[in-house]
């Protein structure tokens, strides 16, 4: 079974104080029960796909110990749980309390619990020691940060030396006609079945404006390396509409 780092107290049940605005916690608890489900509806099916290749530029090799951050339900981590190379550790990390109560069984079920405890803590300051980790994984989380420099920062502060970070994210695709449609679904659809799925359209509403606004990939890659990491890069999926970014510590 894979240990969590040793700065990390499981009596401590509180995480830290949290900088994201307090809406924010409480719009993704709100959203927690039918989360997964919108989530396959809204990426038409191609969220797992997208998960696995994320997982598989986290774990180049076997036993490493990763965090997910922003592990919200534990997708991301059940991914590179199971990636080709096995990691030794997969700490699900988020700020949600109950995001993380649904991350657990679906652990059990995927049978890694034993290897993905889940944490409580905010990404701003994360409750583990320095170089704690060989790879950090962030899903569709990033733009939910207060500050993502800060946040880039903690998450240097956390990698060992010549760790890996590896961010999936929303982006914006590319050609004009695919701009348009996407354009007009973040705006029209999304919140629309968010509201008929969910009761909480103004939470997929919040969705749809943070990828609108989210940095294009190149000005964000130069957020992570101005944080102090190397080796950025980025890979377009589907059309460019998610991009895996990449970095070293």
């Amino acid at each position: 079974m894979g240990t969590i780092p040793h700065c990390y107290d499981p009596a401590v049940t509180a995480p830290p104080e949290s900088r994201e605005p307090g809406r924010i916690r409480e719009m993704f608890g709100a959203v927690a029960r039918r989360y997964d489900l919108l989530n396959r509806l809204l990426s038409l099916g191609r969220d797992a796909s997208w998960r696995r290749a994320a997982a598989r530029a986290a774990c180049p090799a076997p036993g490493l110990r990763i965090l997910d951050l922003c592990g919200g339900t534990g997708d991301l981590s059940v991914a590179v749980a199971r990636a080709p190379e096995r990691p030794s550790l997969v700490v699900c990390c988020d700020f949600s309390h109950p995001m993380l109560e649904r991350a657990g069984p679906k652990l059990v079920r995927a049978g890694v619990a034993d290897r993905c405890p889940v944490v409580e803590g905010d990404a701003l300051a994360l409750p583990f020691a320095d170089a704690s980790f060989d790879a950090v994984t962030v899903g569709f989380g990033v733009r939910n940060l207060a500050d993502m420099t800060a946040g880039f920062r903690e998450m240097r502060r956390v990698l060992a030396p010549g760790g890996r970070l590896v961010i999936l994210e929303f982006s914006r695709p590319d050609g004009p006609v695919l701009k348009r449609l996407y354009r007009a679904y973040l705006a029209g659809i999304v919140p629309r079945l968010g509201r008929v799925a969910s009761d909480r359209g103004s939470a997929y509403l919040y969705l749809a404006r943070t990828i609108a606004d989210f940095p294009e990939p190149d000005l964000l890659a130069g957020m992570i390396r101005e944080s102090g990491f190397a080796a950025v890069g980025w890979e377009p999926l589907s059309g460019g509409i998610v991009c895996v970014h990449t970095a070293f510590r």
